[in-house]
């Protein structure tokens, strides 16, 4: 119902519904009447998750709903044999939840090798930003890995786990990319629960990781810094002969936490992760995607870029934004900056700039910008700050992304 609208026209629409005066909305978020009458007649922009989510608990709703997630997935050809639903369908399948369910698997086992090959294939499909064909293909894969647990013993059966884990991992990923947060807590809590019966410390580690995202798209900041702090310290320990993957999966935790901490506007905590995150880079020497981390100096230096601006230093964020080169990195990653640096130059009223970099993530990665919150946001803002018709460039993504009726 309020999928057209603007984040401060949603956060209008709820007011209404729930009969709140803006004097006192304004007041439970600490703020002045006349902010909160500009936020929702668009004259403020909304850009700070942070604030977002103070207005959303203000209002006793998600903080989904305020930012119109999820997002209807597009039919595509990757996303021939079913998106979303059948996805769902494949996490609540209750004959998958406990051995005493489990059909009689007939047949042989699920070879692992082709099984880790399948794994490795979802996680490509999420990290090329292909979210319908990882969508797609993740169901048959938690079938067959969980076939595969219930068919092997012994250190084959450890294996199985460890890549059911990391299936339920990519389905939590990708489902937070896509605004299915209820459903990415869901495959994120069962992946950590059998990654903790692989004994694979590796993926435990990584699984983490996956929790802390879910806890952030489901409004959870301090959840999620907490988290990080306890997981951090229990993989501490394996330090000392740490080889390059358990160093990306430690490094990528404090990735996580500098943002949970952004978001908290910790910015002691903010600094404290992303100087931990860079003394791990510096001890891994380069860039590497070790168990689809895509962690090294560059994504921490994305990540100074996200924090700032998430903390509101605009000109920090536009300063430092130019100067990363994330052409190495996994295309996900190299369009989440883009996008980042767009809002800052949007920031900026540099949207000229600003547009022309979501237009080419786009052509890169039509999902991710989709998709994601910065750039539906962007466009609906520049669209509705048009004083006549906008420009065909700015029409044509806006009707790509559906931000506006």
């Amino acid at each position: 119902m309020t999928e057209m609208l603007s984040i401060g026209e949603r956060v209008a629409w709820y007011r209404r519904r729930r009969g709140i005066p803006q004097e006192v909305l304004a007041g439970l978020v600490g703020r002045t009447a006349d902010w909160l009458s500009k936020v929702e007649n668009g004259r403020i922009e909304l850009d700070r998750v942070s604030v977002i989510k103070s207005l959303a608990d203000a209002l006793d709703v998600q903080l989904g709903d305020l930012l119109a997630e999820p997002s209807l997935m597009d039919w595509t050809t990757d996303a021939q044999g079913g998106t979303v639903p059948k996805l769902r369908e494949a996490l609540m399948d209750y004959k998958l939840m406990s051995p005493l369910l489990a059909p009689t698997s007939g047949g042989e086992p699920p070879d692992l090798e082709i099984l880790r090959a399948d794994v490795g294939s979802a996680w490509s499909a999420y990290q090329d930003a292909r979210y319908a064909r990882a969508t797609r293909l993740i169901p048959d894969i938690l079938t067959e890995a969980q076939h595969a647990v219930r068919a092997y013993g012994g250190d084959e059966q450890l294996q199985a786990k460890a890549l059911l884990a990391m299936a339920y991992q990519g389905a939590a990923m990708v489902l937070t990319k896509i605004g299915e947060a209820d459903l990415a807590w869901m495959a994120a809590d069962r992946g950590l629960a059998v990654a903790q019966e692989s004994r694979n410390l590796d993926v435990i580690g990584s699984l983490f990781r996956s929790v802390s995202h879910c806890l952030l798209a489901n409004g959870r900041p301090a959840a999620a810094r907490d988290l990080i702090k306890d997981s951090t310290g229990y993989l501490e320990s394996g330090l000392g002969n740490a080889s390059p993957t358990y160093l990306s999966i430690y490094g990528t935790l404090f990735l996580v936490g500098s943002m949970a901490a952004a978001r908290l506007d910790d910015r002691s905590a903010v600094r404290e992760f992303l100087a931990e995150a860079d003394r791990v880079a510096q001890r891994l020497g380069h860039d590497a995607n070790h168990m689809w981390t895509a962690f090294g100096p560059t994504n921490v230096a994305i990540h100074r870029v996200s924090t700032a601006m998430e903390l509101g230093d605009v000109q920090i964020a536009a300063d430092l934004g130019p100067r990363v080169d994330p052409s190495m990195l996994p295309l996900e990653r190299r369009v989440r900056h883009t996008l980042e640096l767009a809002r800052a130059y949007s920031a900026q009223n540099r949207t000229g700039e600003a547009l022309a970099l979501v237009l080419d993530a786009e052509e890169l990665a039509p999902e991710q910008v989709r998709y994601h919150l910065i750039s539906r946001q962007l466009v609906t803002t520049w669209v509705r700050q048009q004083r006549g018709k906008p420009s065909n460039l700015l029409a044509g993504i806006a009707q790509r992304l559906r931000v506006v009726g």
